[in-house]
């Protein structure tokens, strides 16, 4: 009987264990024929929070913890010498889920065996023209790997034309736990008894994510703001338009909900709690939504979704949701009016977005793609 394959996985954002739901997929499916190993950091200064790594009493891969430097911002973060002697053992296939231009994506495609295959994730989906060095380590990065991953049929557009990128490539979507996430009409009566709103009555408008410009906030406000419809809306995240968000949201002091403290592994009970999810994110000079994760958590969760054509959005949502032009504030009122003034429609999409979750999204299948991907590049 041979061996089984040994993978080695990287990734700074696996200091979230909900953020290893891949790996651990991974090392489900692929028993008996894969040995899978995670690297995470120890400790990260994340964007919006310091975190220590999480524990998972049920992890299936082995993790390794390592400690990381300049964490802040992720394109300086270095990983310590403890990775350089995990990846001196004997590796069947190294996968860096870091981008090939950063700090961090040179130094594991620099200590990566020059004989072990190297697959990069990327989600890059702006064409930019990077300054020295991080040109160099891209270019450096790309020439060590064999094969990359990405999440969006944009970030093919953006990087296939793109020195280096040549190389065997998959597109593969993120993925959602549908054990996790799904329809809960307990998790619902839970949430709106919190927010002290009646469990029944005008539909809830939802937001999940960072209070910054980029997400759509201030042409959100505008929008909300012009509704001949009674509603009520859920912010969920933090940020830097926190302060802006809640100086709006006196004006409506029985109607809006703010809520800054949500942990990941609650997410699923406020989305419940949403009739509605609004995703408006808008392009800006360095960046466009690159898959909006909060699309398919909503879907998994049963709760109708409206985003904006900004990035990957329209990609992922299709016909299970309804798209708006980023700019058009008259469409956004017209869209949220709609599935508002509408139970049956809401209903029709939510059933469209629950299916779509299952189907594509889920990490069984997601795992399974990027399974087949890596025993396609060591059966060359």
């Amino acid at each position: 009987m041979p061996h089984p394959r040994k993978l080695l996985s990287i990734s700074h954002s696996y200091v979230v264990k909900l953020n290893r739901r891949l790996i651990n997929e991974i090392a489900f499916l692929g028993k008996g024929e894969w040995e899978v190993t995670a690297v995470a950091p120890s400790f990260i200064h994340g964007d919006l929070r310091s975190i220590y790594l999480e524990a998972d009493p049920n992890e299936i891969c082995h993790l390794e913890a390592v400690p990381v430097y300049f964490s802040k911002p992720a394109h300086v973060l270095t990983y310590g010498c403890r990775l350089k002697v995990i990846m001196e053992q004997s590796w069947d296939l190294v996968h860096c889920w870091e981008e090939p231009y950063i700090f961090s994506g040179g130094q594991i495609a620099w200590w990566t065996e020059r004989k072990t295959p190297l697959v990069f994730s990327s989600f890059q989906n702006k064409s930019k023209r990077y300054p020295p060095p991080f040109n160099w380590i891209e270019q450096y990065a790309m020439n060590r790997a064999t094969g990359w991953i990405t999440g969006g049929q944009t970030v093919v557009e953006t990087l296939k034309p793109r020195k280096g990128y040549s190389l065997p490539m998959r597109l593969i979507p993120l993925g959602v736990d549908v054990n996790h996430f799904y329809p809960s009409v307990d998790a619902k009566h839970q949430i709106r008894r919190f927010l002290a709103w009646e469990e029944k009555g005008t539909p809830v408008i939802g937001f999940l994510g960072r209070f910054v410009p980029e997400k759509g906030l201030d042409l959100l406000m505008q929008v909300i703001d012009s509704l001949q419809t009674p509603w009520r809306a859920l912010f969920v995240g933090n940020g830097v338009m926190e302060s802006s968000l809640r100086r709006w949201a006196k004006h409506y002091p029985e109607q809006v909900r703010i809520c800054t403290h949500v942990k990941h592994s609650e997410v699923s009970q406020y989305l419940n709690a949403m009739d509605i999810l609004v995703a408006p994110s808008q392009t800006i000079s360095n960046w466009r939504e690159q898959f909006g994760r909060m699309l398919i958590e909503a879907f998994a969760c049963g709760v109708p979704v409206i985003g904006s054509d900004s990035g990957e959005i329209p990609y992922v949502i299709q016909d299970a949701g309804l798209v708006v032009g980023e700019k058009d504030e008259l469409g956004w009122v017209a869209a949220i009016s709609e599935l508002l003034n509408s139970p049956s429609g809401r209903q029709e999409l939510a059933t469209k977005g629950l299916e779509r979750a299952h189907t594509l999204y889920a990490w069984t299948s997601v795992a399974k793609q990027h399974l087949e991907f890596f025993t396609e590049l060591l059966n060359k």
